[in-house]
């Protein structure tokens, strides 16, 4: 009996190996059918060959894009710029497709989107792979160069798509059996598993679990990551075709939305977050589920504005799906609770088990006070090193400046409106700057601006006695809002850049559903006077800014807060060790950035005397970029305030000398994107050999 049991169980052991490996694909095909069957039920009637092939043209996009996140995700990647890829692709089919040809090319056009796709997955792969440097960082400084390449070549809507590129994608593999969009899906899927099934695959899934382990059994890590961004630039590229044939025009933004769904697909598609689990069989059935999702609100006459509501709100509850598991952050924390509650039953109060875990750990080490304290510059000799270069550049963009326009160096308007303009980013600089500091990022920025100054203008309709109560409810709001980026992140174990991205796009839905689409209100004309008018010849945000910065540099350099800050940023282990509360530390710094993004969005309602939606989408990159240009270190732990202050004001002074030029704004976003780059190439830490 027992043998036969034995063999009853080396006889499943495979098959329980195969549900384990594809647990997430098999969850998501099961939702799937779930989603259909209520698709179903809510519609007018039986779904017909009609409704399949129009679900499978409305999800096609986002799946075949997310097939190529899937790809750089599983390798231990993020890759931001694939939105802009379809963009790019999108208007570059539509401004060289000739509108009096009789017929187009359907493969050459295809082989041009998925080659423009390639290309820039090459230039993602050759600085993420060759020079070591962070995926998030590149891939965002790429989605800006690719935006203004995109303006560039198209600055609105418009342009051409051939009829036959439409005909070909969006109708019949074989007429009334196969549409054609799932026929492509089918063809990218069948091609990933012969792929998975090569020695490349093998390396690919070796690099997501562990790099290190990987390369010393002869892995090449280098070229496994370069090639998978190239691959996965195919895809968007590929995406980029079919939104084309969708659409039959060119929008240099019709990427933009795809980010966010494409993330959620791949996580409710069940592959895991850091790389080594899933694939891209389950993303599809992710994305034709947020597609599904949508498609129900919308038969049920939800407004379409909760659409990104939804997704942000997938993408969380996807990820804490995928972290059940005994060794989660989630799991963890769910124990050292339960072990509090039991320690609690027993009669050890709280304080007891504080003192017994500081007895476990190893105490801080104190600087010593005897002898005299070093010089200045021995002292901030790192700062100097890091932050000088951003003060040099300054000096030579005002020069050039003054040669170019003339009226710079001792004309004081131009030094007052270096002020006023920086004072913006000087402000998202610390908030921004203390996530970099703890080696995360807030994507949320954005539409935390966006939403502040769009419920600020509706609130104080031009009253400055609304103003008493608006302002503190708005930054109170803003408080809430990192907090819950902070607990997501500490207590439920999600990654920063996803729980803020989620969170950027949860409140893009708020802010679409209070203002319906069309901001209403003013600013009220004390706050407009703060933000333009003039107090004894300055703008009186002008003195406002001197004193930020001034508290900034106390708070990061002279407090406990910031002390903790840069504890965390060189190790969470060794600050748990040295007694740091890394967990309120972390919440802390992300209200502090949301904190400081509601600040300036309500700067911007005031300088521009209104609000208007996507006001804060300028701000990411520039939030990020002077941080970096400032000699902070991307991974955290390096860096000084008044470092990234000289990335802004040099940020700020070529912004000032473009627009003094006839450059339009599309250059303003290449260059802040070479730059990003340049600076973290520069600035990166060299790996010891």
């Amino acid at each position: 009996m027992s043998l036969v049991s034995a063999r009853g169980r080396s006889a499943t052991a495979p098959l329980a190996r195969w549900l384990a490996r594809n647990r997430g694909a098999l969850i998501a095909a099961i939702v799937f059918a779930l989603s259909l069957g209520v698709v179903d039920w809510v519609g007018a009637g039986p779904l017909t060959y009609f409704d399949v092939s129009f679900l499978s043209s409305g999800g096609a996009t986002s799946a075949i894009a997310a097939m190529g996140q899937t790809l750089v995700v599983l390798s231990g990647g993020f890759d931001l710029s694939a939105g802009a890829v379809v963009s790019l692709v999108n208007v570059a089919l539509a401004s060289s497709m000739d509108p009096m040809a009789p017929g187009a090319n359907i493969v050459l056009w295809t082989l041009a989107g998925i080659g423009i796709g390639m290309t820039v997955g090459a230039f993602n792969g050759f600085f993420i792979a060759w020079l070591r440097m962070q995926p998030i960082v590149v891939t965002l400084s790429t989605m800006f160069i690719l935006q203004g390449v995109t303006l560039l070549v198209m600055d609105k809507p418009g342009g051409f798509v051939s009829p036959d590129l439409g005909s070909f994608y969006l109708g019949d593999a074989l007429p009334n059996l196969v549409p054609m969009p799932l026929a492509v899906i089918g063809v990218v899927l069948l091609m990933w598993l012969w792929l998975k099934g090569t020695r490349f695959g093998t390396a690919l899934y070796a690099v997501g679990s562990d790099p290190d382990s990987a390369a010393a059994v002869g892995v090449g890590v280098v070229m496994v990551r370069f090639l998978v961004y190239v691959i996965a630039g195919g895809c968007y590229g590929l995406a980029g075709v079919f939104i084309s044939a969708q659409t039959g025009s060119g929008d240099p933004l019709v990427g933009n939305p795809l980010l966010l769904s494409m993330f959620a697909a791949v996580v409710v598609g069940g592959t895991r977050l850091g790389g080594g689990q899933g694939g891209p069989a389950g993303t599809v059935f992710g994305a034709y589920i947020l597609m599904m999702v949508v498609n129900i609100l919308l038969v049920l006459n939800v407004s379409a504005y909760y659409s990104t509501i939804a997704e942000g709100t997938i993408l969380i509850l996807a990820v804490l799906a995928g972290s059940i598991s005994r060794g989660s952050v989630l799991a963890v924390k769910l124990r050292a609770a339960r072990a509090q509650f039991a320690a609690w039953r027993a009669g050890i109060l709280p304080a007891q088990l504080d003192r017994a875990d500081r007895r476990m750990q190893i105490a801080p080490r104190t600087p010593s006070r005897a002898g005299a304290a070093p010089p200045l510059h021995v002292r901030y000799a790192e700062t100097f090193r890091y932050a000088l270069p951003a003060y040099i550049c300054l000096v030579a963009i005002v020069i050039a400046t003054q040669l170019w326009l003339g009226h710079a160096i001792l004309n004081p308007g131009y030094w007052n409106s270096l002020l006023v303009l920086s004072s913006f980013l000087a402000v998202l600089a610390l908030g921004q700057g203390t996530v970099i500091l703890t080696g995360g990022l807030d994507l949320s920025v954005p539409w935390t601006i966006g939403l502040c100054g769009i419920i600020l203008a509706g609130t104080v309709n031009g009253s400055d006695a609304a103003l008493a109560y608006a302002l503190p409810a708005v930054l109170v709001m803003a408080l809430a809002i990192g907090f819950a980026n902070g607990a997501g992140i500490v207590y439920l174990g999600i990654s920063p850049i996803v729980m803020t991205l989620a969170t950027n796009g949860i409140l893009q839905g708020f802010a679409l559903l209070y203002s319906q689409g069309t901001p209403a209100g003013f600013s009220s004309p004390m706050l407009r006077w703060f933000m333009t008018g003039r107090l004894a010849g300055v703008t009186p945000v002008v003195p406002f800014m001197l004193a930020f910065v001034a508290v900034a540099v106390l708070v990061l350099g002279r407090t406990p807060f910031g002390r903790r800050v840069y504890g965390i940023g060189n190790g969470v282990r060794a600050a748990q060790l040295s007694g740091i509360r890394v967990e309120r530390t972390l919440i802390l710094v992300y209200m502090l950035s949301s904190l400081c993004a509601a600040v300036v969005g309500v700067m911007l309602t005031g300088f521009s005397g209104q609000a208007s939606l996507g006001m804060g989408d300028d701000y990411l990159l520039p939030s990020i970029a002077v941080v970096v240009v400032g000699g902070t270190l991307i991974t955290g732990g390096r860096g000084h305030y008044l470092g990234m202050l000289g990335g802004v004001l040099l940020l700020t002074a070529l912004q000032m000398l473009l627009a003094g030029t006839t450059l339009p704004y599309a250059t303003r976003a290449i260059l802040y994107g070479l730059v990003v780059l340049g600076a973290v190439m520069a600035l990166r830490e060299r790996r010891v050999q």
